[in-house]
């Protein structure tokens, strides 16, 4: 697969011959039937500035322990670009179909085989090749991502550390970030675990390094009854307030037709391993099994008539802004009012 084709399909690794100065990630959440386990891996490769330091991973971070750090070296990390999406570091295999776990070190093992459901991705179209729209297509940006489906089936198990954990019946997100780093201010939530079936939220405001200056962006959408609806700065949707402390936030998304507001409460979080201009040595805190709160509001005139509201139950969520970097505008009350 050129690069060029891989512009299209997001889940491919984008890395192609890049060896310096770049990570890419894989974010697989699995959340079971009874909603009693959530467990995210994360698989990827880091290669740091100057390409002396590399090797590849996969972040094991359970709901309910500590999240392990699985190193390897990068030359254990393959790619099969005739697949739409195939990778494999050290044996442990990730494809569009599922996978197959074999970690162990001298403090944990994780080995089990966890299936996919099909896929719902955010819409891939050629002016807009996926989340991020038509930034895709500007070279050398701080961070790319994608998200390669917003909700689907599981089957299977893991047993981590000689404890298994069932899936069969449960619900998966796949999403995936590439670069060069995170942002220096960002925060992020994700839920697809509403009483209403179906429903999936994610959501991400972030610092956005833009030639000589930064602007923050926004990227958010909800898929209700089979339609995604999509907010996001090349769509020209505001941030129209934000708020943010521990472990909470609340933001308020519009565009001329419709607004999303999000409110997220975590507890205290899991801390992550990310990357700092491709090296893994910067922080990630990350708060497995917390709720987010969203209403969908249609703008007509004065009148703001809700489309969605909802709870998101077993959602993950990353406040980090702790520079206050994406401003602080109290959100006061919805729109119409």
């Amino acid at each position: 697969m050129s690069r060029i084709h891989r512009i299209w399909n997001p889940a491919a690794y984008q890395g192609g011959a890049v060896r310096r100065r770049y990570f890419e990630g894989w974010y697989f959440k699995q959340v079971d039937a009874a909603e009693e386990h959530i467990v995210a891996i994360i698989p990827g490769i880091s290669y740091s500035p100057d390409g002396e330091s590399k090797h590849a991973f996969v972040q094991v971070v359970p709901s309910d322990g500590e999240m392990h750090y699985f190193s390897y070296p990068a030359g254990e990390f393959a790619w099969d670009p005739a697949s739409p999406f195939s990778i494999e570091i050290g044996g442990n295999t990730f494809t569009r179909d599922g996978m197959t776990l074999d970690l162990a070190d001298e403090t944990l093992e994780v080995r089990g085989d966890v299936r996919f459901g099909p896929w719902q991705p955010w819409p891939v179209t050629l002016t807009s090749p996926g989340i991020m729209g038509w930034y895709r297509f500007v070279p050398r940006m701080e961070t790319y991502h994608g998200v390669l489906s917003m909700d689907h089936a599981l089957s299977g198990s893991l047993t981590i550390g000689g404890k298994r954990i069932d899936f069969d019946g449960g619900r998966g997100y796949i999403e995936k970030d590439w670069g060069r780093s995170f942002p220096s201010s960002w925060i992020w939530a994700q839920s697809n675990h509403f009483d209403r079936p179906g429903v999936s939220v994610t959501v991400s405001v972030a610092r956005v390094p833009w030639m000589a200056d930064a602007f923050v962006g926004t990227i958010a959408g909800i898929l209700v009854d089979g339609t995604l609806h999509r907010f996001a700065t090349y769509t020209h949707a505001e941030l129209t307030c934000i708020e943010s402390g521990s472990n909470w936030a609340r933001m308020r998304i519009a565009d001329k037709r419709q607004e999303l507001e999000v409110q997220l409460f975590g507890h205290e979080g899991l801390v992550l391993k990310a990357p700092v201009l491709g090296a893994m040595e910067g922080r990630d805190a990350e708060s497995l099994g917390g709720t987010m709160e969203v209403v969908l509001r249609e703008l007509r005139g004065d009148r703001a008539p809700v489309v969605f509201s909802g709870i998101g139950r077993q959602a993950a969520i990353e406040v980090m802004n702790a520079k206050d970097e994406l401003g602080h505008v109290r959100c006061e009350g919805p729109a119409g009012q």
